[in-house]
Order: C-alpha cells, then sequence, then structure tokens
C-alpha cells in the first residue's frame, strides 16, 4: 500500500511539474491588449485608431517590445527601458503624454499586471525632451 501512494505522489508532482510552464506561459511575454479610440503615437510612427497587441519579444532581452494588430500582423519592434510605477501594480496600465490637441498622445510607458516594472519606450532625443514636458496620465484597467 506504501508504494502505491509514493507512485501517486511522485505521478502527482510529475504532473505539476510538467504544467507549471503552461500556467504561466502568458505571463511571460507580457501580453496585453489595448483600444485606443484615438490614434497614438510610438517611437517612429502614429498608431490609427484600434485594438493593438502589446508583448515582449520572444527573445532573452526582456527590454524589446512588439506591437501586433489585432489580426496579428507586426506593427513595430521598440526598445524600452525599465521603469517603476507609482502605487500599486495589480493592474495593467498604461501612460501617455498629452501632446496638446494638434498632435496625437505619445504612449510613454506600458506596465503589465502584478509587476512593479514596466517598460517606458525610447523616443529620439528630440521627442524625448518634448514629452518631458507634457503632461502624464497613468491610465489603469482591471481587464
Amino acid at each position: 500500500m506504501n508504494a502505491r501512494k509514493t507512485l501517486y505522489v511522485l505521478g502527482l508532482l510529475l504532473a505539476v511539474i510538467i504544467t507549471i510552464p503552461i500556467v504561466h506561459a502568458d505571463d511571460w511575454n507580457q501580453t496585453t491588449r489595448f483600444t485606443f479610440s484615438q490614434p497614438v503615437q510610438i517611437p517612429g510612427q502614429v498608431l490609427p485608431a484600434g485594438t493593438y497587441r502589446f508583448q515582449l519579444a520572444n527573445t532573452d532581452n526582456r527590454h524589446l517590445v512588439q506591437i501586433f494588430r489585432e489580426d496579428r500582423t507586426l506593427v513595430a519592434t521598440l526598445y524600452s527601458v525599465p521603469r517603476m510605477r507609482d502605487g500599486r501594480g495589480a493592474e495593467v496600465a498604461i501612460t501617455l503624454a498629452n501632446r496638446g490637441k494638434t498632435q496625437p498622445q505619445a504612449i510613454v510607458a506600458w506596465f503589465f499586471a502584478g509587476e512593479a516594472e514596466g517598460h517606458e519606450f525610447v523616443y529620439p532625443k528630440q521627442e524625448r525632451q518634448e514629452l518631458a514636458h507634457s503632461t502624464r496620465m497613468t491610465f489603469a484597467s482591471g481587464d
């Protein structure tokens, strides 16, 4: 009877070990969907209003962010730098810079749910200086 219990426990442990990577697979690339009702700027281009998927690139470099359209077409691969968020890290959040009525808001940073450290996008020097003087708002979502 003890041998049977031991085999049962070992089988259960093996099943748990096998499923752990599957359970955390979505967390690895931090896939997050955002829907924008107006155009938004990212480094190098403006994204039309729509739904986009932000995720970390499938590389060892945890600072490459890929943005896909809803149909999974790659829009951009961007460099980011680590940025700590203010307050709790329980929700998905995005920080936008308001650059006035004549220009679209710029995405400054993206934070994955449950993570205190997010991804701040690297803009060219001139835009970075402009964004530094812009009003920033962080929007959190429970999704």
